[in-house]
């Protein structure tokens, strides 16, 4: 029997999309739904959102009956599940009338009820957390660096940290399966979650250009921010800005407003890349700035390195760097020359095609399913009557 995936509601970071179709390939009846927009234009299956809102919570409904009637597994991700969710109001709820209605009224009692429904009625839920669904102010500012101390005033507040501590608690209690891709959220989720590596990337078809063929010049480095704050962008242009001034030539690309095929076409012209400096680990960028063969700077903090696989650890080709020693470890590479570069970027490829490869990720997520889902009919028979009649 092949089981029926659904993944949803969002896209984020093109992870969602790329472990359905890896399980496709492996004979799963797998499908990326979404409800979220999705801005860079990662390829889904289906695409609800930006319908206007009455059409979209009619699609909304109509996906939660579907999902507990057509799938075996529902894989959400993002920390998000296809019910309504709260609107967030930031303490200032005379401000935002029709928000507090919304939360009162229609979010606040239909609030992750899919989540619930799908583990009563035999359903393998699984659940992919990949940052700020899972980050909590509270623990993120006890680190010495981390971007928690740099964004604007509102962006964690007592009120976020509740409504996720809540979310990620309704994940505990009735998720099967809970994944991380970044290390630092196994500290506030439960202790069965695992850290599991990007799966957004096919070494194969990300064709590194040849750093002969590229464009003569100053030194290329690109750095892609979707939040300047969480990004540490600011540490980026300081530290460029240093470089110049000190005569190395250097030009610095800020990939934003872009879709994901515009900056990829940019990506490939790149020497060398910065991605997060604040956030302790890399992102989804790394790895296809890694894929094309790109040496890529971000900081990386030693206590997270511990629940990444051995193998895993000692092989990372990142170029560790805090905000502080940026401008140096910046300009110790370009320094270096193309020969490092080229050895560097090398290494980094097969980093992501022993690390990242969707297919053998999605094997031992379908291995899970598969699990879960032979422990359920064990001890609990379908109940295809109720599932019927929903």
């Amino acid at each position: 029997m092949s089981l029926r995936v659904l993944h949803c509601p969002t896209a984020v970071g093109g992870n969602p999309p790329a472990l359905s179709r890896a399980l496709s390939r492996l004979g799963a009846e797998s499908q990326c739904v979404t409800l979220a927009p999705n801005p860079f234009g990662y390829p889904v299956d289906e695409d609800l959102s930006g319908r206007g809102w009455l059409r979209r919570e009619f699609a909304r409904w109509k996906l939660i009956r579907r999902a507990l009637r057509e799938y075996d597994v529902i894989h959400y991700n993002f920390g998000t599940t296809l019910a309504p969710l709260r609107s967030r109001l930031g303490g200032k709820r005379w401000l935002a009338p029709a928000a507090a209605i919304h939360n009162l009224l229609y979010a606040l009692p239909f609030e992750m009820c899919d989540l619930r429904w799908a583990a009563r009625r035999g359903k393998v839920v699984a659940v992919t957390f990949q940052g700020d669904d899972a980050r909590v102010g509270e623990v993120a500012r006890r680190y010495p660096i981390h971007f928690a101390h740099e964004v604007e005033p509102g962006y964690y507040t007592a009120e976020t940290d509740r409504n996720t501590r809540r979310r990620t608690a309704a994940f505990a209690r009735y998720a099967d399966l809970v994944y991380a891709l970044n290390p630092d959220l196994l500290a506030v989720l439960p202790e069965r979650a695992r850290f599991q590596g990007y799966c957004s990337v096919d070494v194969d078809d990300w064709q590194p250009t040849p750093r002969a063929a590229r464009q003569p010049g100053p030194w290329r480095v690109v750095h892609a921010p979707s939040h300047r704050g969480v990004k540490g962008t600011r540490h980026v242009i300081a530290a460029v800005n240093r470089l110049r001034e000190q005569g190395v030539p250097v030009e610095l690309i800020l990939i934003e407003n872009m879709t994901h095929a515009e900056a990829r076409r940019v990506y490939a012209t790149a020497d060398l890349a910065i991605d997060q400096v604040l956030a302790g680990f890399y992102g989804a960028l790394a790895v296809e700035l890694m894929a094309l063969a790109v040496p890529v700077i971000c900081y990386l903090r030693d206590d997270d390195l511990g629940c990444l696989p051995a193998a895993m650890r000692a092989e990372l080709p990142l170029i560790n760097a805090t905000p502080d020693s940026l401008p140096a470890v910046l300009q110790d590479w370009l320094g270096a020359g193309n020969d490092q570069l080229s050895t560097r970027g090398r290494a980094s490829r097969e980093f992501v095609r022993r690390w990242h490869q969707p297919r053998e990720i999605a094997r031992q997520v379908l291995t899970d399913y598969e699990v879960a889902w032979a422990q359920k009919r064990a001890t609990r028979p379908i109940r295809t009557a109720a599932v019927a009649a929903m």
